[in-house]
C-alpha cells in the first residue's frame, strides 16, 4: 500500500513539474561562511581511505566525500558529533548523533559509528530519557529540557550499527522502557521534537520515531534471542503504528488533529521504519507541493514561515526516503538541488536563502549524515 501510495505521489509531483528541472530556481552565488569546520588535510584523508564514500565515480562524489570529511571534523574525541562549528551550534542533539552514526557504519567507519553510540549511552539518563542536547563533554549547556525523540532516533541508530552487541545494553534497555513508560494507550505525550518549539499537542515528529524505536528494540531483542520482549515490543508497536493513524488521519499533518503539512511524514517510512506497510502513511506529493519553495528546496512544515529560506535537512530526508522506497529520480533532484547551493568550500549549509544563496551555518552535521545515508541508498538500488 505504502509503495502504491508513494509511486503516485511522485507521479503527480513529477506531473506538477516539483521534481523536473528547476528552471526558475535562481543562480546560485556562491559565499564563505564563517562556521566552516577546521579540518586536518592530511589524517583526514588517511581517515577517508579506511572506509569509502558513496556515489565515487558519479555525479554527487564531490558533496559525499565533503561531506563525510565534514562529519568527522564535527565529530569530538568523546565521540558526540556537534550540529555546526559556529559557537551557537557546538552541541550535540542525540537526533543528529543517531544519523551521524548510521551515516559513519554505512561508510565503513564502524569504529567511529559505535564511539558516537558510546556517546549516546554515556549521556542518558537513568529513565531513558536525553536532553534537547549537550556540550561536546557531555554535560548539558542550558534549560531546553528533555525531547521525546531521542530513544526512538537512538535505538534506530543501535538496530543499524550494532544489532546483538552487548556493550549497547543499557542504552537499549533504557530506551526501551522510556518509550514503553511514555506509550499510553499507544501515543506518547507531547513534547519538543526536532523544530525546537514547546508543544502543548502530540507532533508526528515524536509519534513517528517513537514507532521506529519501538521496532528497532523488538527488531534488537529479536537478534539477543529475548522472544517475549520483543514480542510484546511488537505489540505495543502495532498498537502504536493504529493509533497514529486514529489520530493524525491518512494525511498524517504535524499535529494530531490539524491539517498542516510537515517534513516529519518522511520519518514514516524508510529507511526510518522497519515495517513496509503504514497504511498509507507517505503523503508524499501533497507534502512536496506544500513544503516547496520557490528557490526548489524544502522547508521544515506549512507552519513554517513563509520567508522564501529551504532547508537542507528537510531536503535532505525527502531524498533518502525516495532513495530508500525505490523512487531514485526524485532522489537525485533534491540531492542534486542540493549539490548546487554548497558553500564555496563544498560544505553543505543548513539553509538556502530565497535567491539561492547557503546561508546559517555550514558544515551542518544532520545533513551531512542525510545525504551521505541517501547517496548510499541510491548506490544500493
Amino acid at each position: 500500500m505504502q509503495a502504491r501510495r508513494l509511486g503516485l505521489a511522485v507521479a503527480a509531483a513529477a506531473a506538477a513539474g516539483l521534481l523536473g528541472p528547476a528552471t526558475a530556481e535562481p543562480p546560485v552565488r556562491r559565499i564563505p561562511l564563517y562556521a566552516d569546520a577546521p579540518r586536518r588535510p592530511i589524517g583526514e584523508l588517511a581517515w577517508l581511505a579506511q572506509g569509502t564514500v558513496p556515489g565515487t565515480d558519479g555525479p554527487y562524489e564531490a558533496m559525499t566525500r565533503t561531506a563525510l570529511l565534514d562529519l568527522h571534523a564535527l565529530t569530538v574525541p568523546g565521540g558526540g558529533v556537534v550540529a555546526g562549528w559556529a559557537p551557537a551550534w557546538r552541541y550535540v542533539w542525540p537526533r543528529d548523533a543517531s544519523f551521524a552514526a548510521v551515516a559513519f557504519a554505512r561508510t565503513g567507519h564502524l569504529g567511529d559509528a559505535r564511539r558516537v553510540l558510546d556517546f549516546l549511552q554515556r549521556v542518558q539518563a537513568a529513565d531513558g530519557s536525553f536532553q534537547a542536547r549537550y556540550r561536546p563533554d557531555g554535560s548539558v549547556p542550558d534549560a531546553r529540557g528533555i525531547q521525546e525523540d531521542g530513544p526512538g532516533w537512538a535505538l534506530w541508530a543501535l538496530s543499524e550499527v550494532a544489532p546483538g552487541d552487548a556493550r549497547y545494553r543499557r542504552l537499549l534497555d533504557r530506551s526501551a522502557a522510556r518509550l514503553l513508560a511514555r506509550s499510553h494507550d499507544g501515543l506518547p505525550p507531547p513534547s519538543s521534537d526536532y523544530w525546537e518549539r514547546p508543544e502543548k499537542v502530540l507532533t508526528l515528529g515524536i509519534a513517528a520515531p517513537t514507532l521506529a524505536g519501538l521496532d528497532a528494540a523488538a527488531y534488537l531483542y529479536e537478534r539477543l534471542g529475548e522472544t517475549a520482549r520483543a514480542a510484546h515490543l511488537t505489540m505495543v508497536a502495532d498498537a502504536t503504528a493504529r493509533r497514529i493513524l486514529d489520530v493524525f488521519g491518512a494525511d498524517y499533518p504535524r499535529h494530531a488533529g490539524g491539517r498542516e503539512a510537515d517534513a516529519a511524514v518522511a520519518f514514516l517510512a524508510r529507511p526510518y521504519q522497519r515495517r513496509d506497510d503504514k497504511a498509507g502513511a507517505m503523503r508524499t506529493a501533497g507534502a512536496v507541493s506544500e513544503l516547496q519553495r520557490p528557490n526548489g528546496g524544502l522547508s521544515p512544515g506549512e507552519g513554517w514561515p513563509d520567508d522564501g529560506i529551504a532547508w537542507t535537512p528537510e531536503t535532505a530526508l525527502f531524498a533518502l526516503t525516495f532513495a530508500s522506497t525505490g523512487h531514485g529520480d526524485a532522489a537525485r533532484h533534491y540531492l542534486g538541488w542540493i549539490d548546487r547551493h554548497r558553500t564555496d568550500r563544498g560544505s553543505i549549509p543548513e539553509k538556502v536563502l530565497a535567491d539561492g544563496s547557503p546561508a546559517s551555518v555550514a558544515p551542518i552535521a544532520w545533513s551531512d549524515a542525510l545525504v551521505l545515508l541517501a547517496v548510499d541508498a541510491l548506490d544500493r538500488d
